[in-house]
């Protein structure tokens, strides 16, 4: 697709062969023109580094300013040519919530050449006022050490530890002694200090055609971190991978490549690689039966590489650690930056999640309508196309919220503008959609045309707003549009001014119904080094892009968020889709999986990307339905669509190249399955709501692995096929062709309930399930219950005031409890306590609905008109006909009804007809 340019030929023929380039990889992904790790000096090195290889010593241990601080030296040389290696600066500080910080920088007072790139407006503001000032710290010799080790308190029953020589730092449990997480424990740690250049010192690193000057040399940094009584390590996304990390070095382990996390436009990216794909967060959780759960975070945007050791990696060294049952060994190694790590030491997995978000902020809460489907394609032609489209989904009673524009709806794809010959009108487009409760989504990347007569450009360049290549120019670099510039984001003054290009006045054509997507922001560079921008490109203070790549596409996202907030005057939510992220990206809006292929095993990875995404924070998450690249079969297609819809970010998307794929065009049968699996969505927002209100307060991820819920239960480990939806509701995707039975591990001691016929399976074991095309097997947890709506309407804005379905699943004990979260859907009045939390508990035979806000004088900031419709029990006998309705003395009629509404066949379960409480209010119902 060859943009609308106007270029002199040689400069065409150039255009024309890097997107060439860029869609010959979509057939085949071209992994030469990405780096591997021996191709990467500083990952090269560091992986050739034997244990015990660092020599550092801790000297001047101290308390400055509440933290525990100290010197890192080397020995002096051996040889008095040598140079002296200056000591670096090492600080422990200590927060609330059972959370340790340590960072290691260079000394500012031995003038090194520059100051080292610390990634700002990440760590949240209200972290840092968590501090607990230390005072004092013991001492302690450990075993075999001929010298005392610092101690400081961190927590009930948790110390830290800094080992003084040989340097090492780690938590353990007070009691046992026993070590927790640990940093250097192997002797692993290197930092490259900043040097100036002398004659003769060639610094300069190439690949393939480019060359990338590094006017500062090596600066990279690695090091070793330990994970006790872990059984497996999991996170540091993004990867399309196992859950579950696999070694990537050691015993077994051969030309394995480490985790990479370079934020990077990578096409058709293939399923099980650790190859680095769009977004980077490098936080590892560790889990294991024995103790629990912890946590390792470096805050820090240059490249990574990560190795996971397999068992006797280290079986030459002599070194020998304290045994505590299981461990796992890892390898940090970073291109730059300096260190600024977090011990997260849970114990459980929960706490490790709460631990993480204390530092980088919790998912935002989305508004109401961004947590139904999405329709999208790249591109949906003109406004006849938009309306054609739209009619469709109502002419088959097929429910959706939002429908997305790609790059071909903008002028030459300068962003910000309309084809106005393809959409002539827009905002009538627009409105003609909000009429029924939907809205629209337009694209917007990084990439600026550079083009004398787009305003935008003129305005930025006019400014001084673009990032500058090594020699301080203004970087061009290739992209959609042809020659383009980027925005440089770091500067917090360009992002204010990004953000006011969101307004209604600067956006022409724009209405308060659209919304944004940020793609290629990672950034990507048709003609850049590994098709992105230059390492040595220059941003805001004379920060190198090598030092801040990772963290391009948040500060982009940010920026493109805080627009939408201002376009409302801070009233309305925003809702914008990044590709590119890094941690704190959660703090703005959603991300996707990216660039996925229409096969089975594009279809099975999605599971375990979406649950690392939600562990390491950003829960609204979700993979392209039916593959971005090439045509779904029928049945991979509707398969999809039945594990989509427990995606926390459910959107089919597909590529220009494909066959139209909505879901009315494969026949009858298909319509009606795909329709089922949308309604089954809708009928499950409120839940789906509530779940995004407890990942908005706590971090908990709506989306989780099964030992998230079940943390001792070794055989939800590896499970990454199933996962939780919520602490209620348990899928399992089918993940291959014509399948007849599907085997599914249902974890605890209580029975499960088919989430479609309320069939009950028994907990602790592994049923072979017969699989039918109607449904994947999903199940409801007994003890729990899950609020519903079950009336069909077009769009979720529809279903504001329609009656809720509560389904509860008994336990053993006759008991369930669960939670329903409402509030205005788009406001951010919920902030000021503008909502309604309702706990519902069965228990003896009768249900009770209380009220979890805090009480607060004065009159009720918000209501709503919903009832209670139909209560259904899965687990009870059928006996009682009746009900009493308090506080107000009335009855309601127990009967046996279908479980589910105009779902085809349905089991007949008890429900209580007709309760007709209101949801907002205090009541029982007692079973008589």
């Amino acid at each position: 697709m060859a943009p609308k340019l106007n270029p002199t030929f040689p400069s065409l023929l150039l255009l024309l062969l890097l997107i060439s380039f860029h869609l010959c990889t979509v057939i085949a992904w071209k992994k030469e023109e990405f780096r591997t790790c021996h191709q990467t000096p500083f990952c090269k090195q560091a992986r050739s580094r034997k244990p015990h290889s660092s020599s550092l010593f801790a000297t001047g241990v101290a308390i400055l300013d509440g933290a525990l601080t100290a010197k890192l030296r080397h020995p002096l040389p051996e040889s008095p040519d040598q140079d002296q290696i200056k000591p670096l600066l090492f600080t422990l500080s200590v927060y609330q919530n059972g959370v340790v910080r340590v960072k290691i920088d260079e000394d500012p007072s031995l003038d090194p050449p520059k100051k080292r790139f610390e990634v700002p407006d990440v760590i949240l503001p209200e972290f840092e006022a968590t501090k607990l000032w230390l005072s004092w710290f013991q001492t302690e010799t450990l075993d075999g050490d001929s010298e005392p080790s610092s101690i400081v308190y961190v927590a009930d029953g948790y110390e830290a530890v800094l080992r003084h020589s040989p340097f090492e730092v780690y938590v353990r449990e007070k009691q046992s002694k026993r070590r927790v997480l640990s940093l250097n424990s192997h002797g692993l740690f290197d930092f490259e200090q900043l040097r100036v250049k002398q004659e003769g010192d060639d610094w300069e690193e190439r690949f393939k055609s480019h060359t990338d000057t590094r006017p500062y040399g090596p600066q990279s940094i690695s090091f070793d971190v330990s994970f006790f009584d872990a059984d497996f390590v999991y996170g540091i996304p993004e990867h399309a991978s196992n859950f579950a990390l696999k070694p990537t070095k050691g015993p077994g382990v051969d030309d394995s490549e480490p985790y990479r996390l370079f934020n990077l436009d990578v096409f058709e990216y293939l399923p099980d690689s650790p190859f680095g794909i769009y977004g980077s967060i490098p936080f590892m959780i560790g889990h294991g039966k024995t103790r629990g759960t912890s946590g390792f975070f470096w805050l820090n945007a240059a490249e990574m590489q990560i190795d996971v050791l397999g068992s006797g990696w280290d079986a030459e060294s002599g070194i020998l650690l304290p045994e505590s049952g299981s461990r796992i060994d890892t390898l940090w190694m970073s291109e730059a930056g300096v260190v600024d790590t977090f011990f997260f030491f849970g114990p459980g997995p929960k706490d490790v999640v709460r631990q993480y978000i204390s530092v980088t902020g919790t998912p935002a809460m989305p508004q109401l309508f961004s947590t139904a489907y999405h329709q999208c394609r790249w591109n949906y032609r003109d406004e006849e196309d938009v309306e054609n489209v739209d009619s469709k989904f109502d002419e088959y009673d097929i429910p959706y919220d939002v429908l997305w524009l790609d790059i071909e709806h903008t002028d030459g794809k300068r962003y910000f503008t309309w084809d106005r010959v393809l959409f002539p009108n827009p905002e009538q487009m627009q409105n003609k959609l909000a009429a029924k409760g939907r809205h629209m989504v337009t694209i917007v990347d990084p990439h600026i045309k550079r083009d004398e007569s787009f305003h935008l450009h003129k305005e930025a360049t006019n400014k001084g707003y673009y990032v500058k290549d090594a020699s301080g120019k203004d970087f061009d670099g290739w992209c959609w549009p042809g020659s383009s510039s980027y925005p440089d984001m770091l500067n917090p003054e360009i992002r204010s001014w990004w953000s006011e290009k969101f307004s209604i006045k600067n956006y022409v054509g724009s209405t308060p119904s659209l919304y944004i997507w940020n793609d290629m922001n990672e950034p990507s560079v048709f003609n850049g080094p590994e098709v992105t921008m230059p390492r040595d490109a220059l941003h805001y203070g004379g920060v190198e892009h090598r030092e801040l790549h990772n963290a391009y596409g948040y500060y982009f996202h940010m920026a493109t968020s805080d627009g939408l907030v201002k376009r409302g005057d801070g009233k309305d939510r925003p809702f914008v889709l990044s590709r590119a992220f890094f941690p704190g990206s959660q703090r703005y809006g959603a991300v996707w999986t990216g660039d996925n292929t229409a096969d089975w095993d594009h279809l099975r990875v999605s599971v375990p990307m979406i649950l690392s995404l939600g562990l390491t924070g950003m829960t609204f998450s979700g993979a392209d339905v039916g593959g971005f690249f090439g045509n779904p079969d029928t049945e991979l297609l509707v398969r999809w669509y039945q594990l989509g819809a427990f995606y926390p970010f459910f959107r089919a998307h597909a590529h220009h190249d494909t066959k139209r794929r909505e879901p009315w065009l494969f026949g009858e049968r298909n319509t009606e399955l795909i329709k089922n699996a949308i309604h089954t969505r809708y009928t499950l927002l409120p839940y789906f709501y509530t779940l995004f209100r407890e990942a908005n307060t706590s971090g908990v991820p709506v989306v989780r692995p099964l030992w998230m819920e079940f943390p001792s239960d070794e055989a939800t480990f590896s499970n990454d096929e199933a996962f939780m939806v919520g602490n209620s509701l348990l899928v399992q995707g089918i993940y291959t062709e014509r399948a007849k039975y599907a085997s599914v591990y249902l974890p605890g001691g209580q029975p499960w309930y088919d989430l479609r016929t309320g069939i009950t399976y028994k907990g602790g074991m592994t049923h072979k399930l017969e699989v039918s095309e109607e449904t994947i097997p999903a199940f409801q947890r007994a003890g729990t219950i899950i609020p519903r709506k079950d009336r069909y309407r077009r769009s979720s804005t529809q279903m504001v005031n329609d009656p809720y379905t509560l389904v509860i699943a008994l336990n053993s004990s006759h008991a369930a409890e669960g939670e329903l979260y409402i509030d205005d859907g788009k406001s951010f009045e919920f902030t000021k306590g503008a909502f309604i939390h309702r706990r519902f508990v069965f228990s003896n035979g009768k249900l009770t609905s209380s009220s979890l806000v805090p009480n607060a004088p004065g009159k009720t900031l918000f209501s709503s008109p919903c009832i209670v419709e139909r209560i259904i029990i899965l687990g009870h006998s059928s006996g009682p006909k009746n009900t009493l309705i308090e506080p107000s003395n009335r009855k309601a009629e127990i009967e046996l009804g279908p479980l589910w509404l105009r779902q085809g066949k349905s089991n007949s379960v008890l429900t209580i007809r007709r309760p007709n409480v209101p949801v907002s209010e205090d009541w029982t119902i007692k079973i008589l």
